[in-house]
């Protein structure tokens, strides 16, 4: 497809697709080499033209029936699961986010491959990073985005999913949604006509795993062999880590308190791919030795509040002081998804010290999600 005029003087952008696609997100949802990208280089604006192959399976069962809507037909595709798409096309939308960083970095504003193009964005959970990297991020490569709120739709209860998805598709060429049921995306996904990202559901979180996958190689320099030690609830984020981790190799640790483990089929799916070492351990400070990151997330999340006082007790242990990453060892980054609730689970010393990563880490939200963007509209 061709890039916008005002970008014409550069060859078209080209986006080739491999129909022979791998997935294992119907093994992974509960109720369902190397890589060696360095950090960014030199703005390059040819270095866009890269062709990208996308390998997306839209056969399997906890992703959309292509029957319904007839997107795998168009070549179009949902970003649902960072286990849906093979390693190789995980790294190419990484590297083309590098791409794509470093073309909005230097100032660049003639490459709008969005032109002319609308994104509805539902927002069942409200968020400051979701919406103004997706708004942010559309505009800036010439969309237009459009903020649904909680009050707007009232997906499921004034109107059923199906028909929102159907509804928005005559609309938008793209939706993106941040809900709380994992099934709501899927539904979406399977109605909708047009592209379905998953802004974060109560399961997984595959936009934030890829801006902190880039943060990571761009602060390390690749993401295989290194250990990330998460330390906290096995919630949503390490659902994420360990779809990423069942295709790309790296250790990967959760140390949370004893009945606050991710999901055990999760686990026990991504541990069986060999494709990295998983651990799930209930000492953080055994689980941080060594460690290249050390991440961590709120205790509570939105719809826990009630369980909040309860989890502060449990995780007493949990937080990510100047101690722990004293044991972690001098060159560990820490890394937090924001919202943080400092002075809980983490401390507001370790946020501010030199070897966090957590502003960075935000701001790639943005970059990782244009280039998820660019992936499934095939520009």
């Amino acid at each position: 497809m061709a890039a916008n005029a005002l970008f014409s003087q550069l060859p078209s952008i080209e986006s080739t697709r491999d129909p022979s696609s791998l997935s294992s997100a119907s093994s992974f949802y509960p109720s369902g080499q190397s890589l060696q990208l360095t950090g960014v280089s030199p703005v390059s604006f040819p270095s866009i033209r890269q062709r990208v192959f996308c390998q997306a399976n839209f056969s399997a069962i906890s992703s959309p029936s292509s029957s319904v809507n007839g997107k795998a037909n168009s070549g179009l595709k949902d970003f649902l699961h960072i286990n849906d798409f093979e390693k190789a096309t995980i790294l190419n939308i990484l590297e083309r986010a590098k791409e794509i960083k470093a073309l909005i970095k230097s100032g660049e504003r003639t490459y709008l491959p969005f032109k002319g193009k609308t994104m509805a964005m539902i927002f069942a959970k409200p968020s400051m990073r979701t919406r103004v990297s997706f708004e942010t991020g559309f505009n800036l490569l010439g969309g237009h985005a459009v903020y649904l709120g909680p009050d707007d739709i009232q997906m499921g209860k004034r109107e059923e999913t199906r028909d929102v998805a159907r509804v928005l598709s005559g609309y938008n060429d793209v939706i993106m949604a941040r809900v709380f049921a994992h099934q709501d995306i899927l539904d979406l996904a399977k109605y909708a006509t047009v592209p379905v990202i998953n802004g974060l559901t109560d399961y997984n979180h595959p936009c934030q795993i890829m801006a902190d996958a880039l943060t990571i190689i761009e602060h390390i320099g690749q993401l295989e062999g290194t250990k990330v030690v998460y330390v906290g609830d096995g919630n949503n984020i390490v659902h994420s880590w360990l779809l990423l981790a069942s295709i790309v190799p790296f250790h990967f640790v959760c140390a949370c308190p004893k009945g606050f483990e991710p999901d055990q089929e999760t686990v026990k799916k991504a541990q069986q791919t060999g494709v990295s070492k998983i651990e799930i351990i209930h000492d953080p400070k055994e689980a941080v030795i060594g460690a290249d990151v050390v991440y961590s997330d709120v205790w509570a999340s939105m719809g826990q509040k009630e369980e909040a006082a309860y989890r502060h007790q449990v995780f007493q242990g949990f937080q990510v002081d100047e101690e722990l990453m004293k044991v972690a060892g001098p060159k560990a980054y820490f890394m937090h998804c924001l919202p943080a609730e400092r002075g809980v689970e983490v401390t507001d010393g370790v946020i501010e010290a030199p070897n966090s990563i957590v502003f960075p880490q935000a701001e790639n939200r943005m970059h990782a999600q244009n280039a998820i963007m660019l992936h499934v509209l095939g520009v």
